[in-house]
């Protein structure tokens, strides 16, 4: 359990109130070259719930990607309280890095209520507990991964399918992760969503490169999220194991399609996942 890193993430989730309507958050001092798409959209929805109230939840969002997010200077959120229902409340965030708008959301927020029940069932995969962690799945590169490697991370991810990253075979169209914080978050319904958001990002795009093996020069792919959309179904906590099942119906233009369904360690569906992102084969 890494109980700092998770405390990290707490903390780049808790944005600054610099004005009525107007948050400003900051990036982890890590080593990239654009700010993490996961980062921005936690943020963003964390400066969306900031000015809802009422018992209302999030229940979905949709998101895109405007240009690639500078880690040495802060973000400024700008929340536009587009409406207020009894039912619904509806809220735009716009990210804004040197005078420029670098990424937009949209977040609906319900008041919970009764109504029909069905969902997909999850799959039985194997339990999380009897996968390997991300130090030992990487641990046969370690000396060549440096920094990325040994860094602490805040969310624990054990892949039910993995192949090493030379695989040249083609794959499934699909993959299972289990994933969690990993350590304790405190008991807001919002900041687990956010978080959840947050690590949604990290290996659904991924999934569309699945179908295509040795097909091309993975190491000069250009690869970027361009939109998000998620649906939040039922409670979660994303301190406990999630299963993220992700699929790719398909890839063309440049672009790849991919898709999530998120269930609780029980087997309740609790968020489902869209994403389209650039897939860009330099000629």
């Amino acid at each position: 359990m890494l109980q700092d890193a998770v405390d990290r993430l707490v903390a780049l989730l808790d944005l600054e109130p610099i004005e009525v309507n107007i948050f400003r958050g900051v990036s982890p001092d890590e080593t990239v070259q654009r700010v993490f798409g996961g980062q921005v959209a936690g943020q963003a929805l964390v400066a969306a719930a900031r000015t809802v109230t009422g018992g209302h939840r999030v229940h979905s969002l949709h998101a895109y990607f405007l240009r690639p997010g500078d880690p040495a200077v802060p973000i400024l959120y700008e929340v536009d309280r587009i409406r207020d229902g009894r039912s619904f409340t509806t809220r735009r965030v716009i990210a804004i890095q040197h005078g420029k708008a670098i990424f937009n959301l949209q977040a609906s927020f319900h008041v919970p209520e009764q109504g029909l029940d069905h969902q997909v069932p999850m799959a039985d995969v194997t339990a999380p507990e009897l996968l390997p962690t991300f130090t030992e799945r990487w641990a046969p590169w370690a000396d060549t991964l440096g920094e990325w490697y040994t860094r602490p991370r805040p969310i624990d991810s054990r892949h039910v399918d993995w192949s090493p990253p030379e695989r040249k075979q083609v794959l499934p169209p699909y993959q299972r992760v289990w994933l969690k914080a990993d350590g304790v978050l405190p008991d807001d319904p919002v900041l687990h969503a956010c978080v959840l958001v947050y690590a949604s990002d990290m290996t659904l795009l991924d999934t569309a490169l699945l179908p295509h093996g040795g097909e091309f020069d993975e190491s000069r792919l250009m690869m970027a999220s361009l939109d998000h959309a998620m649906w939040f179904h039922r409670p979660f906590r994303a301190d406990e194991w999630l299963l993220y099942h992700q699929d790719t119906p398909t890839a063309s233009d440049g672009l790849g399609l991919a898709r999530g369904l998120i269930y609780t360690h029980d087997g309740h569906l609790a968020v489902s996942v869209v994403q389209e992102g650039l897939l860009r084969v330099p000629s």
